[in-house]
């Protein structure tokens, strides 16, 4: 991403397989070359990915980490989405917070998700002498984001020293997109990316609904719904990724070469205009060129009457231009105009002289024309560019590397531009021709695993470092993180593979027992040394070790691995609880436990045990949502956030807060309702009232005095703040399901929402000396209809660009994985037959390809009913077609449909 100089020295490769349809464009031209002669390059001296070694600087103390910046002595600054600056000292190795901003980072509306708060960091190229530091966030109180610039005075932000720069009307109390990336380009030039401040799902209540499609919805009072007033809006700054000059008085000058000059309908600090949400920006510190992910709409097939699926993107700009959005998306596919009152739809949209014809549009009707994508992938396998796989899809970006002899890696990688994936997980080095022609794509880093890497950064030492956010939305991950990416060039430390503990958690006697999956890639042997807490350590020759504990307590838990050279690789650290254990949860699903159909009741159970006490109901929250896209406000995150506020209730009953105070009752002090009610709209009542708790507090209430609680932990009592708050924002919360019952699945269903989730969580009290102990446990059925996208175990079929399956052999079979058949009473087959007259027999059979004959009979209607399987077990489905017939037709399947009764 963002780099301190202008030598590019790290090293995370990105590299997209197969080479796509040249272009014409001035922005992206593809090279004449073959792409057997591209790849024969890219095999020569290839780099061996063990070498490259992933060396965690900080684990588990970051709180939805969205940016980071390196500092020239190799400190690294952290934004933190709910307003923290953190710093971690690289001589120390600790983190402290060193900055509070105020700022809106979630909605006082139940099921909508804020993406806002702090959202970028850079440093100024300048920071060695003058110290500054760029944010982008989102202040309480005003519905704007805001770019401010901040000075360093002795390891700590002076927040007198803020100076505005830039400021624009931002729409909240909606979902999503904000981008917020910063990054300096090798000219001093500041680019900042912002999303389209719009909503891709779909409008409640409503005949005709987005579906994951372009957002065009210009009814009145739905401008949330319209992307075109902001991504596709000369005149607005959302959408946009901009390019100012930073004056030293904090003002800003436009340079050179922007997409507008100043007019009153096309704002002149818009370098690319038409992005979605360009979440993560860099810039190439030799040429210039900008280069952005595109996270992309979550539309799983094409449509006739809307358009393209949705594609992530990765994008580069050479120049200024309109990059699309949201009248077009990758390879400039366009979508048609669509009318929300009727169902009907228009003309696809024209990418040479696109039109935004939209009320909502304050700027150009007539736009520049559209840049096709860069590197361009959808949910599911793409034929352009393979290697990226198929799944979820954060399109991110980092720098483009130089090295040379000396580098921190490779030379092999000069010139290569590093991309990942936030939810695939994955790095690669992207290779181009000297004019930025895109060549090939191929993996780097490949045995290293991130945590969701949400900020690469190449340091001033030229190494890479990633800032992962851990996986989970919303929350502070224990694997959140940040690592550093060595090469090495001699003898390689262990690698760790996996930490595991067999059971986390015990009553005393407690034994611990922990494996290392562990290998020496020299072949080396290697020795283990387990740090077991508390300053006990232990050394095995063996990758396991069993320990007793008989002293109540929370233990951090990890292994150093050495090697005979004595290079080490240390694990992951594991708590584990001696005194208390882990809750147990359990859902049980009558009937079938793959699958829900439409309008059949699925009937549940939730059976929660706990060792040695009695289980408390009220601390048991379930919900059930239907799993929508990828966004990173797009889960339900009401379970999340009522599971962590039982936690709060849990501590709170632990200590002596309920000897004072009830939920709804006065007693010595005031009722927790009442002091919730009190305190609902201040933004700041979290921080305030967990002040009050440990400092104590007096003359607030009454006469009776609150007592210190100086040795209580600040995080814990936050927890329990933030369960007394909960209590009054009832509405805003979902209730909890019954412990049994039935969940009916609706007619139709959203293939954007095809997943059902269950979800139970029950918190303990803890134990003496331990914190609660909370168990979460999900259930998932799958849709009945299974569209082709998801069908990847096939034999004799080929995979067309809709993503159905077409029949290219006489016979072939399509294999369904670990399936339960209870209550299935037939298959149906969506297909497509271009030649009517030739007929296909079908045969499904269990577990193999020759295991037991469930139904057998020619396509017919193509509904197959099936001989019961009532065993409940999981089995392996396999169907079978063979063509009866010597013509030359046609078979396209679809989806394939399962039946209950």
């Amino acid at each position: 991403m963002k780099s301190l100089t202008t030598i590019a020295i790290s090293g995370i490769a990105i590299t997209f397989l197969a080479l796509p349809t040249l272009f014409t464009n001035s922005f992206i031209k593809k090279s004449n070359g073959t792409k057997l002669k591209n790849e024969s390059i890219l095999r020569i001296d290839t780099p061996d990915q063990d070498r490259f070694v992933k060396v965690n600087l900080v684990q588990g103390q970051f709180t939805e980490p969205t940016e980071m910046a390196v500092l020239p002595n190799l400190d690294i600054l952290v934004a933190q989405r709910r307003g923290e600056l953190m710093l971690y000292k690289s001589q120390t190795k600790k983190v402290t917070q060193i900055a509070k901003l105020d700022v809106y980072f979630k909605t006082g509306l139940s099921d909508v998700n804020a993406e806002e708060g702090l959202l970028g960091l850079t440093i100024d190229p300048k920071y060695a002498i003058n110290k500054y530091v760029y944010l982008f966030y989102s202040p309480m109180g005003s519905s704007v984001n805001r770019l401010s610039r901040f000075k360093m005075v002795n390891d700590v932000l002076s927040m007198s020293s803020e100076k505005v720069i830039l400021e624009f009307y931002s729409q909240r109390e909606i979902c999503c997109h904000t981008g917020g990336s910063l990054a300096f380009g090798p000219d001093g030039l500041l680019y900042i990316s912002t999303g389209d401040n719009s909503t891709p799902f779909d409008v409640p209540n409503q005949k005709f609904v987005n579906k994951g499609y372009a957002p065009l919805d210009n009814r009145e009072g739905l401008h949330q719904y319209d992307a075109r007033r902001s991504a596709g809006n000369t005149n607005d700054l959302r959408g946009k990724i901009l390019r100012i000059k930073v004056n030293e008085n904090g003002s800003y000058s436009i340079p050179e070469g922007n997409l507008f000059s100043k007019t009153d309908k096309g704002r002149p600090e818009i370098f690319v205009m038409g992005n979605r949400n360009p979440y993560r920006i860099s810039v190439d510190q030799k040429n210039g060129y900008l280069y952005w992910g595109e996270v992309g709409p979550d539309a799983n097939n094409d449509d006739e009457l809307r358009g393209p699926r949705g594609y992530d993107e990765v994008n580069q700009a050479r120049k200024a231009g309109n990059f699309g959005w949201p009248l077009f998306i990758g390879n400039n596919y366009p979508y048609k105009a669509f009318d929300f009152t009727n169902g009907k739809n228009g003309e696809a949209f024209d990418a040479a002289k696109p039109v935004n014809n939209s009320p909502n549009n304050t700027g150009l009707t007539n736009l520049p024309p559209a840049q096709p994508a860069f590197i361009w992938y959808p949910y599911g396998e793409s034929k352009e560019f393979p290697q990226v796989g198929s799944g979820g899809r954060t399109a991110m970006t980092g720098p483009v590397l130089y090295t040379q002899a000396n580098s921190a890696y490779p030379t092999y990688y000069n010139g290569k531009l590093i991309i990942y994936e936030w939810v695939r997980g994955w790095v690669k080095a992207v290779t181009m021709n000297s004019a930025g022609d895109y060549l090939s794509m191929e993996p780097i880093m490949s045995n290293l695993s991130f945590a969701a890497p949400i900020d690469m950064e190449q340091g001033p030492d030229g190494k890479i470092y990633v800032l992962e956010y851990g996986k989970g939305w919303f929350s502070k991950n224990p694997d959140a993180g940040i690592a550093r990416v060595d090469y090495l060039k001699g003898n390689r430390p262990p690698v760790i593979n996996a930490l595991e503990i067999e059971k986390p958690s015990g009553l005393l006697p407690y034994k611990m027992i922990a494996k290392v999956d562990a290998r020496d890639a020299d072949g080396g042997k290697l020795t283990y040394i387990w740090n077991l807490g508390n300053g006990l350590k232990k050394t095995t020759t063996v990758p396991q070790i069993a320990h007793t504990y008989t002293k109540a307590g929370e233990y951090a838990i990890s292994v150093s691995v050495v090697d005979n050279a004595n290079a080490s690789t240390k694990s992951k650290t594991i708590p584990v609880f001696a005194g208390n254990e882990h809750p147990k949860v359990d859902i049980v699903i009558a009937g079938n436990k793959s699958f829900y159909f439409p309008e059949k009741a699925v009937n549940y159970q939730v059976l929660v045990s706990d060792k040695n006490t009695t289980v408390n109901k009220d601390r048991i929250f379930i919900s059930s949502s239907y799993t929508e896209g990828t966004d990173l406000a797009g889960a339900q995150l009401g379970h999340q956030q009522v599971a962590q506020t039982m936690i709060g209730k849990s501590l709170m009953m632990k200590s002596d807060c309920s000897t004072c105070h009830k939920v709804s009752e006065t007693s010595i002090g005031p009722a927790f309702n009442k002091i919730s009610t009190k305190y609902q709209k201040d933004p700041k009542a979290i921080e305030y009232l967990a002040s009050k708790v440990i400092k104590g507090s007096s003359g607030v209430w009454g006469e009776v005095p609150m007592p210190a609680h100086a040795s209580m932990k600040e995080s814990e009592v936050k927890q329990i703040v933030e369960w007394v708050m909960s209590l009054s924002a009832k509405n805003n919360t979902p209730a909890s399901l019954p412990n049994k019952g039935t969940i009916t699945p609706p007619k139709t269903i959203n293939k954007n929402k095809s997943v059902l989730t269950l979800k139970a969580s029950y918190a303990d009290l803890g134990a003496k000396g331990i914190r609660p102990l909370s168990t979460i446990n999900t259930f998932n059925l799958k849709s009945n209809i299974i569209s082709s996208n998801d069908l990847n175990e096939l034999s004799g079929f080929n995979r067309n660009d809709d993503g159905s399956l077409t029949l290219a052999k006489p016979e072939g079979w399509i294999k369904l994985r670990t399936i339960d058949l209870t209550d299935v009473l037939s298959f149906q087959i969506s297909k497509n037959a271009v030649d009517t007259n030739e007929d296909y027999e079908i045969e499904i059979r269990l577990d193999n390809e020759n295991g037991k004959l469930l139904s057998k009979s020619t396509f017919g209607k193509g509904i197959f009913p099936i001989t019961a399987v009532i065993d409940g077990n999981f089995h392996n489905v396999f169907i079978l077609f063979k063509s009866q017939s010597e013509k030359k037709g046609k078979l396209d399947v679809k989806s394939i449909m399962l039946n209950a009764k």
